[in-house]
């Protein structure tokens, strides 16, 4: 037996060992791996399917980072992994996966834990990612998957000698805020703790600037996500009761209409049990799947399905999956070991076979976050303690439950040949190459338009989905954003009726629609017009994350790391190169809107301003929120109501300013992963004159881009 007075001295023996054997590794380049003690085995760098995409990390700058690898502290104690990294007073902290509530994290106190339902600036998060990125030029990613605490700053530890005059204050509080308002201050470096583990892997990623660390992260997770053409249109989810012949009478309507929707998603009932899921067709509902599938594909529409991946007992795979699970339940279904290759492809042979294999094009993938934390009685998943056949333990796996999800569904369409974009409610480190943007059952319109910026540093897209609304002014000011995200998405899973035609969920689903329904639907159908001449703009954006880990939506604050008057604006944000969005929230017809330095077009007026500085600017409901650079060419095309493999875009090109920077398109054929072996075109956009010209490069033989005018913007 130990006795207890040799137990520090014998800790401290512990941690002097393992800092001998600390080793550092540049994995990549400038990617940073520092190693002390024996790793965990269950983390998300283990489970990452592709792998880092060396040759255009390569082509980054030379990495630079504002401090020494050595600086980086490792400690282990009782409790488990103690990490101290270099802060400097200046420093601006951001990450942390999709958090509500805080953009700038600094003086927080983070926890990034998956969570049903997040709320306040704690850090719980359907994509919960312990990794944050600076100003200063790096981003660091902790490689675990325990729930663990960053203090990012302002804890001072004590100092030794005569006591500090300054340590206490001799105001008498007279607030309860003032009394526990934090006394952190700017100093202090990033603590971070990880209970229960004696050895972790930290991964740094070089700069030189902030933008450049992030593309380094994505590049190392293995490049970003490349959807379909037909995913950046607009998808609809219809209510969850409808039957076939309801789904028709929509999409009839879509078309008759001649509204552009892309893609039909149909909620829980299409299947015999949904909480939790058998995964088999309603024959009561849909009595002939590829029949009905084939009808909207006919159309023109993709079709996609809800399902959570807790499995019913009366699903065709929950004996398959009986030893291939948790020991506990969740939602009283079966939880499938992702962690586990024998589990993840019983679960995907099967829908395969029964649902893609019959032209299935997506997946929303429900549930597969915690239940809420915040909330003793929120106990519809599985417990912590859960033990699963791979080894992983239940906190572990609710971190990457939604990870592996992901990994498994995307697989099935990987294999075949074809790309999806995906549904999730949860996901995390490393995510950057899976097609799936996030959602939320929160609906707090400010929060959806700052989780934009947010998603923008950690590998993630994020869908902010239009509901119902206490006005259409309200609905009109959320399909803004909508336009501008990742996905356009309306989800109308308990309305029976499109939002526009009533926003009023109990007159929607009597059929009383507005009085002014036929020109509410002129103003909406405005908007997703737009969406669809942006497609070429947001085809060659997501290319470049694919290729150079580019993020296509990001905060100002990654173009302009030194300009102060960004480090808190979230409300704004970059998509591609040269567009700057910036939504309205609330009641109000006007906002003020800072624009960086050099000069901007209002899109809709193409009033010329000087960055640098704060506008107060109108949008009106029909109009895009949207800024446009100076020496940009702006490829729009004509609007279309959706895109298959014989799509040509008849495109307008609007020339921003005297000095241009030359503009690209990518072109294949919009639907498979052929593009990776070169099966695909480079287009570049110059100037001639009053003219812009294309220039492509690729084997690629169909022509999707045709220029039919120019407009020139002074």
């Amino acid at each position: 037996m130990i006795k207890k007075h040799l137990l520090p001295l014998m800790l401290l023996l512990l941690n002097t060992y393992f800092a001998q054997a600390q080793i550092v590794q540049e994995v990549c380049p400038g990617v940073f791996k520092i190693t002390l003690g024996k790793p965990d085995t269950f983390t998300p760098e283990r489970f990452r399917e592709e792998l880092p995409q060396v040759s255009a990390l390569r082509q980054l700058p030379a990495g630079k980072l504002p401090f020494n690898l050595t600086d980086i502290k490792i400690n282990f104690n009782p409790r488990g992994t103690i990490i101290e990294l270099p802060l400097s007073g200046d420093e601006q902290l951001y990450g942390f996966g999709l958090q509500m509530g805080s953009f700038r994290q600094n003086r927080l106190r983070k926890v990034p834990v998956v969570n049903d339902y997040p709320s306040n600036d704690l850090g719980y998060s359907h994509a919960p990612v312990p990794y944050y990125v600076s100003n200063k030029g790096y981003a660091v990613l902790v490689n675990t998957a325990k729930y663990t605490t960053f203090y990012c700053g302002g804890n001072q530890p004590k100092q030794g000698g005569p006591a500090s005059k300054n340590n206490s204050s001799d105001t008498t509080k007279l607030t309860v805020q003032d009394l526990y308002n934090s006394t952190a201050t700017s100093a202090g470096n990033m603590l971070v703790d990880i209970p229960g583990v004696n050895g972790i892997e930290i991964f740094v990623f070089a700069g030189p600037d902030m933008l450049t660390a992030v593309q380094r992260y994505n590049l190392f997770s293995g490049g970003g996500a490349m959807p379909p053409l037909w995913a950046l249109g607009i998808k609809y989810r219809v209510k969850a009761d409808f039957k076939d012949t309801d789904v028709y009478k929509t999409t009839d309507y879509f078309r008759k209409k001649q509204l552009p929707i892309s893609v039909i998603g149909l909620e829980p009932r299409w299947q015999t049990a949904a909480y939790p899921c058998s995964f088999a067709w309603n024959p009561d509902f849909f009595p002939y799947p590829a029949k009905f599938i084939a009808q909207l594909k006919s159309q023109g529409y993709q079709v996609n399905l809800w399902e959570h991946a807790f499995v019913s007992s009366s699903s065709p795979i929950y004996q398959a999956l009986l030893p291939q699970s948790g020991n506990y339940l969740a939602f009283n279904g079966l939880v499938p070991d992702f962690a586990s290759a024998k589990g993840r492809d019983i679960f995907a042979q099967y829908h395969q076979d029964k649902l893609v294999d019959i032209g299935i094009s997506g997946f929303k993938l429900d549930e597969c976050d915690n239940s809420d934390l915040r909330f003793g009685s929120a106990r519809w998943s599985f417990p912590e303690l859960s033990q699963f056949p791979s080894g992983i333990d239940g906190e572990r796996m609710h971190q990457v439950f939604g990870l592996l999800y992901q990994k498994t569904i995307y697989n099935i369409y990987k294999k075949l040949n074809q790309r999806t974009l995906l549904d999730v409610r949860s996901s995390g480190a490393l995510a950057a190459p899976y097609p799936a943007a996030l959602y939320s059952d929160t609906y707090d319109h400010a929060q959806y338009v700052e989780q934009i910026s947010n998603t923008g540093f950690s590998g993630l897209l994020w869908s902010p989905e239009v509901r119902e609304s206490s006005s259409f002014k309200e609905l009109a000011r959320r399909s803004q954003t909508a336009i501008l995200s990742a996905q356009t998405l309306y989800n109308s899973w308990y309305l029976q009726n499109p939002p526009w035609l009533q926003f009023d969920r109990d007159k929607n689903n009597k059929g009383i629609l507005l009085p002014d329904a036929e020109q509410n639907e002129a103003t909406i159908k405005k908007l997703l017009n737009f969406r669809m001449q942006l497609i070429p703009y947001l085809y060659e954006a997501f290319h470049k994350y694919q290729q150079d880990g580019y993020p296509v939506f990001r905060a100002l604050v990654m173009d302009y790391p030194s300009d102060e008057h960004v480090f808190e604006v979230a409300n704004e944000y970059m998509i591609g190169k040269s567009l700057l969005a910036a939504p309205i929230v609330g009641g109000a017809d006007t906002r003020d809107v800072y624009l960086p330095s050099g000069n901007w077009y209002n899109f809709n007026t193409n009033e010329k301003y000087t960055g640098g500085k704060s506008y107060r600017v109108n949008f009106k409901l029909d109009d895009i929120p949207l800024f446009v650079k100076e020496g940009t060419i702006l490829p729009l095309a004509a609007p279309i109501q959706f895109t298959d493999n014989k799509t040509v875009f008849h495109l307008t090109c609007s020339v921003y300013g005297k000095k241009v920077d030359n503009a690209y398109l990518f072109e294949d054929d919009g639907i498979s992963f052929n593009y990776l072996n070169a099966k695909c075109n480079n287009i570049e956009l110059t100037i001639d004159g009053a003219k812009v010209k294309m220039k492509r490069k690729g084997t690629y033989v169909q022509k999707r881009y045709v220029i039919d005018r120019t407009t020139i913007i002074p």
